[in-house]
């Protein structure tokens, strides 16, 4: 059975989206966009949701303007922490999967139907192993969230602390330099710079 063109044509736009995933949700659109076209010519940005969001993590779908750009972007995402507004951000990025859009076309003109298994089907315990696992990935999935998160707050205390020593010293500097200037003053004293 072939795919219908409507789909085939989708496929080739996938090929040029990335998914961008553990994104602040104060970054919006142009943020990302801004950050994004430091690699490559953004298309569109489409923010998604995300099974994390009681996590304060979002998630976004960007479109490039080829397939190749899109590949670039991934290695280079590996490789350094994004940079968005100032801070570097250690986000992933990865290429978009066809199940990630909602609005995807179908593929066949297939039905799908859903049925209960009686506890006698043949089925039955091949289900419950299924069900079983999607709840340990679930699960797993959760606990990796929330260790990337304590890590990603201890970067943040990190730089928050890096910063206000910087800006100490840049003020003790600035304290020093007018200190000097009042006793050059006050004194009469020049000095030839050379």
């Amino acid at each position: 059975m072939e795919p219908s063109t409507e789909y085939v044509a989708f496929e080739e736009k996938v090929k040029k989206e990335i998914y961008i995933d553990n994104l602040s949700p104060q970054v919006t659109k142009a943020v990302l966009e801004n950050a994004i076209n430091q690699f490559g010519n953004v298309k569109d940005v489409q923010f998604v949701p995300t099974s994390f969001a009681s996590y304060s993590v979002c998630a976004a779908l960007v479109e490039m303007e080829s397939a190749k750009q899109a590949e670039e972007i991934i290695c280079e995402m590996g490789d350094s922490p994004l940079m968005i507004s100032g801070m570097p951000r250690p986000v992933r990025a990865q290429k978009a999967q066809v199940e990630m859009f909602e609005d995807r076309p179908k593929k066949h003109q297939r039905r799908i139907v859903c049925r209960w298994l009686d506890p006698s089907h043949q089925n039955f315990e091949l289900a419950e192993k299924i069900k079983d696992l999607t709840k340990k990935h679930a699960v797993e999935a959760q606990y990796i969230m929330e260790l990337q998160l304590e890590e990603e707050e201890k970067l943040h205390k990190q730089q928050s602390e890096t910063l206000k020593t910087n800006y100490k010293k840049y003020e003790l500097i600035d304290d020093a330099d007018g200190n000097v200037k009042r006793l050059k003053a006050e004194y009469g004293i020049t000095l030839n710079d050379h």
